[in-house]
């Protein structure tokens, strides 16, 4: 009986261990709460999705890796690759000089640019130029708010933690413009502020988005291999149509 035990007892430890280092193996993904449609949480399951969160799906079934998704506000993703706490961010990330002095990035995924969002009685801003004095609602820690604050000469600009907010702020009347990324200004145009707002000028800092890495990760070039499968089984396509309803740019 007691050999039983023993051997029950061992059994059972290296089950403990073998489910220790699974749970070991899996990265961390750091993504957005709220950038829809590149990540946000489905109202009616509750789950994260978006074209981000599928796209590194993919990527990972492709590498062969298991991942735990961690939404966070935006402006902590480089910061938590910075010290270790995230393996990857995904988040709609342009790839920026500045942030690529600090973390790594993948391949571009995705050809972005800003763009100008009004209510659709406003007849007094047609470019960024028009921004001069006026109130700029924009995401906090973005390319947006650089170029707001580089160009526009507003008299103030709101910084938002999330893209409600950010919106929100515009459809109260507590600014005059918002400034962000098009996909996601298109996005809300269509669906919650259809009717109500409209996109002016054209499209700013083209600039296309990375999937983020600590310095000197070994993930980043299984990462790009993966891609680079995806876009050649025609896989990156059907997401990309999915999401955005376009053939890819």
């Amino acid at each position: 009986m007691k050999r039983i035990m023993t051997l029950f007892v061992a059994v059972a430890m290296l089950v403990a261990m073998s489910t220790v280092a699974f749970a070991a193996d899996k990265i961390v993904v750091g993504t957005d709460t709220n950038f829809p449609p590149f990540e946000y949480k489905d109202p009616q399951t509750g789950e994260h999705t978006g074209f981000d969160v599928e796209l590194w799906d993919a990527i990972a079934k492709e590498i062969g890796i298991e991942y735990e998704l961690q939404p966070m506000d935006f402006n902590g993703i480089v910061p938590g690759l910075q010290t270790g706490q995230l393996d990857v961010g995904i988040a709609g990330m342009s790839i920026k000089p500045e942030r690529a002095k600090v973390i790594d990035f993948s391949d571009g995924y995705y050809n972005s640019g800003l763009a100008i969002l009004v209510l659709k009685d406003n007849n007094s801003v047609s470019k960024i130029e028009d921004l001069k004095g006026k109130v700029v609602s924009t995401k906090l820690g973005t390319t947006s708010a650089d170029l707001v604050n580089e160009r526009a000469g507003a008299k103030h600009v709101s910084l938002f933690p999330n893209n409600d907010a950010m919106f929100m702020e515009l459809m109260s009347r507590g600014a005059d413009a918002v400034v962000f990324d098009y996909p996601v200004i298109t996005d809300f145009m269509r669906k919650a502020g259809k009717g109500q707002v409209k996109v002016v000028g054209p499209l700013y800092h083209g600039q296309a988005y990375g999937i983020g890495f600590p310095k000197g990760s070994e993930l980043a070039p299984k990462v790009n291999a993966a891609l680079k499968t995806l876009r050649e089984n025609g896989t990156y396509r059907e997401l990309y149509v999915k999401w955005f309803g376009t053939e890819p740019r």
